[in-house]
């Protein structure tokens, strides 16, 4: 038994398909299925149940898969120790920002991390909040930013800003010509939506205490429909279109989509229509020192839009 076969395992566990799982290896499937075959034999057990359409991992093979995802993690967790040794600013880093975040954001710290940190190689995935976390407690990434509080005791965080939400509506909406907008104001308002799995989506919903019931009658007449967008540039679109209003986190003002003439942004007067955005890592990650490093380097590029935690700065700070 090696670390390659122990690879091989949690990539057909993953996968459930030995092509795909050979593909990630970056083997030939011949190869894969030989040496689990071959671990199999070694162990006296049997790992996976195959079919011809399908592969599924046995209650013991899930067991074993768990310490085999331990034992690569232990054994990355070494190289990444001797590297942070040699150089904690160097090497990977995997990288998640949840889509309300991330286009508006990353443009601005990647360019100067880089500058900063030119020996660090990062790689971003763009995720719902829920498939950050589960990449980040399957270990395929190392950090996530996110604008939620998992319930995950395994987790800790980095807290970074206090990111408030403004109000966004068609340059021809009576809450266009207003400085501000209220609490009460917003009550009237037909709001749009994302789609499920966005923390924006509930996040909104619990701002405004709205209910998901089905198409609305406008106060003028004109009937809103459900719509629900799959991405902020979408719902924004819509907004443009004249379908509603909807909120949106400050760091979003910025965005090309709101310069234009059609949609307007207002700030929205409540305290608490703001959402806490974070760093969020294992416990056990062995560079804690990279991840303060970058938080620094996030913190250095925010906009005038959002404020950044007061408790922050100097933890941050490296």
């Amino acid at each position: 038994m090696n670390l390659r076969d122990l690879g091989y395992v949690v990539a057909v566990a993953e996968e459930q398909h030995f092509g795909r799982a050979a593909e990630r290896c970056h083997v030939s499937q011949p190869t894969l299925s030989g040496q689990l075959r071959k671990l199999e034999e070694s162990l006296g057990v049997t790992l996976f149940e195959r079919t011809s359409r399908s592969v599924v991992t046995t209650p013991l093979g899930e067991e074993i898969v768990r310490h085999a995802r331990l034992a690569l993690e232990q054994a990355t967790q070494i190289q990444d120790i001797a590297r942070a040794h040699r150089n904690p600013m160097a090497g990977p880093l995997r990288l998640g920002v949840i889509p309300t975040v991330s286009p508006y954001l990353m443009p601005l710290v990647l360019g100067a991390l880089k500058r900063r940190y030119p020996d660090l190689t990062p790689a971003l995935f763009e995720e719902v909040t829920d498939s950050l976390l589960a990449r980040l407690t399957a270990h395929q990434i190392d950090a996530a930013v996110l604008a939620t509080t998992p319930d995950a005791p395994e987790l800790t965080s980095i807290p970074l800003f206090d990111e408030p939400f403004w109000v966004a509506c068609p340059k021809d909406h009576p809450l266009s010509r207003q400085d501000e907008i209220s609490e009460a104001q917003l009550a009237d308002v037909d709001l749009l939506l994302l789609t499920d799995g966005h923390c924006l989506r509930d996040q909104v919903l619990k701002v405004c205490a709205r209910s998901r019931g089905p198409a609305k009658q406008h106060p003028g007449g004109h009937r809103i429909a459900d719509l629900r967008a799959s991405s902020l540039e979408t719902l924004l679109n819509m907004v443009a279109a004249g379908f509603g209003c909807t909120l949106v986190p400050a760091l979003a003002v910025r965005s090309p989509h709101l310069s234009g003439a059609d949609i307007v942004a207002r700030p929205l007067r409540l305290a608490s229509a703001q959402r806490p955005v974070a760093l969020w890592y294992r416990k056990s990650f062995p560079q804690p020192r990279l991840l303060e490093a970058l938080a620094g380097v996030i913190l250095d590029q925010l906009p005038d839009s959002v404020t950044p935690r007061p408790d922050v700065r100097q933890a941050a700070a490296i």
